[in-house]
């Protein structure tokens, strides 16, 4: 199938890689996030083969799926991470991956990750604020250390996507407004236990377009331009993340167009180069599996109660995401308008409006292109545990994540005396 690779019908029965997902059904229950780890290969392979021998360094922005398994599968292929928490972090550690390719983004570090983070020997924090900066260079001091820095930029470039997830714009929270990087460069230097050795930017997530990355990779060569005039060595340039995925009838660009437009922009500067992707490796590699509880007619619609909720995949709800959803055995008879919702008691409980399809209850469905800040994002809302996650790899079924129970999520409370 278009845009999912990995995952096709088989005597009518949808399937990933070589295994059929009723089978999956059967053996996990519902709902139940579904990867295969053809596709995770294949997408971490795309982006790192694009630099065709360039120094680089694809760091996955571990946000978008922090399943550990899925974490290792990449520290094999030699993919660097980036984190946005001391909790990231131990997942990465935690899944074998290399400190020293591990670069710490996010607004507001604690100072306890940031020691944590100084102690495993990462590759750079990702420095957002003068204030996080003299920060990191007091708790650096107290460990005797010398904390490696690469200041976020915020460029100014409208992303064109979702203002939620639109990240370099002079009114977003992220980065340090473009007409006060330079001086905050310069001031930088009076920091004992700070080494400056990167320019980092990331405009916003799901961009479908090269012209705001272009744009901003523009502005970064200038402003980069500007330190080395001032006699400050950059040794990498950090171009973040954002490339999309398609969900519907997107056509974002690919990682080897999405490169190739960069390093022309970049030229033959000799810094390292690198990129964040999240949603570009992991999107499209995974898939939501639910069964429908209930078919309910009404005179102004057809609902599909189906087992998964919004606790489950909040990005219909909270961005008024599409996700194509498809049935696992393939049935075009008596096809009806049905909206899909979740049993949560939420108007908001949905995961898709208008889709045609022919059910029965009990049938299986598959939400699409849920592999990225899907189960990352997912919670317990009206106590639902949370769903268990499985990794296909050609004929064969890896439980990744076992399902939680009602126990497990009130075991850490306590009622008064």
């Amino acid at each position: 199938m278009s845009g999912f690779p990995s995952f096709s019908y088989r005597n009518a029965k949808l399937c990933v890689e070589s295994v059929a997902l009723d089978r999956i059904a059967e053996e996990f229950g519902t709902p139940c996030y579904v990867y295969s780890r053809a596709a995770l290969t294949a997408a971490y392979r795309e982006f790192d083969s694009a630099f065709a021998g360039r120094d680089h360094l694809v760091c996955y922005a571990v946000k978008a799926n922090s399943n550990l398994a899925i974490l290792n599968l990449f520290a094999r292929l030699g993919s660097g991470f980036d984190i946005v928490s001391g909790g990231e972090l131990q997942r990465v550690l935690n899944a074998g991956g290399d400190p020293q390719k591990v670069v710490f983004s996010g607004v507001g570090k604690h100072p306890d990750e940031m020691r944590a983070a100084l102690a495993a020997g990462i590759f750079c924090f990702n420095v957002e604020s003068e204030a996080e900066l003299v920060t990191l260079n007091r708790i650096a001091a107290e460990m005797a250390k010398i904390a490696p820095v690469s200041l976020r930029v915020n460029p100014d470039v409208d992303a064109k996507t979702h203002p939620y997830i639109s990240t370099g714009l002079k009114e977003n929270k992220f980065g340090i407004p473009f007409d006060e990087a330079e001086k905050l460069y310069l001031s930088a230097r009076q920091f004992a236990n700070v080494h400056i050795t990167g320019l980092d930017c990331h405009i916003g997530s799901q961009l479908t377009e090269l012209d705001p990355f272009v744009e901003a990779c523009g502005k970064m060569l200038g402003l980069l331009n500007r330190l080395e005039a001032q006699g400050l060595q950059i040794e990498h340039l950090d171009l973040g993340g954002g490339l999309g995925i398609r969900y519907s009838a997107e056509k974002p660009p690919s990682a080897r167009d999405y490169v190739a437009a960069l390093c022309a922009d970049i030229g033959q500067r000799s810094q390292r180069i690198l990129i964040e992707p999240g949603r570009a490796l992991v999107g499209n590699a995974g898939l939501l599996l639910t069964r429908v509880e209930y078919l309910k007619h009404t005179p102004h619609r057809d609902f599909a109660i189906v087992d998964a909720a919004m606790n489950d995949l909040i990005r219909p709800a909270l961005y008024d995401a599409y996700h194509e959803i498809l049935p696992v055995t393939a049935n075009g008879s008596n096809a009806k308008t049905y909206q899909i919702v979740g049993p949560v008691c939420e108007t908001g409980d949905f995961l898709g409006h208008d889709r045609k399809l022919a059910l029965s209850q009990g049938d299986l469905l598959a939400v699409m292109s849920a592999g990225a800040y899907g189960m990352s994002m997912s919670s317990n809302y009206n106590t639902r545990p949370r769903a268990a996650e499985v990794m296909v790899d050609g004929d064969h079924i890896h439980l990744i994540r076992e399902r939680e129970s009602v126990e497990q999520l009130i075991a850490g409370e306590k009622i008064l005396p």
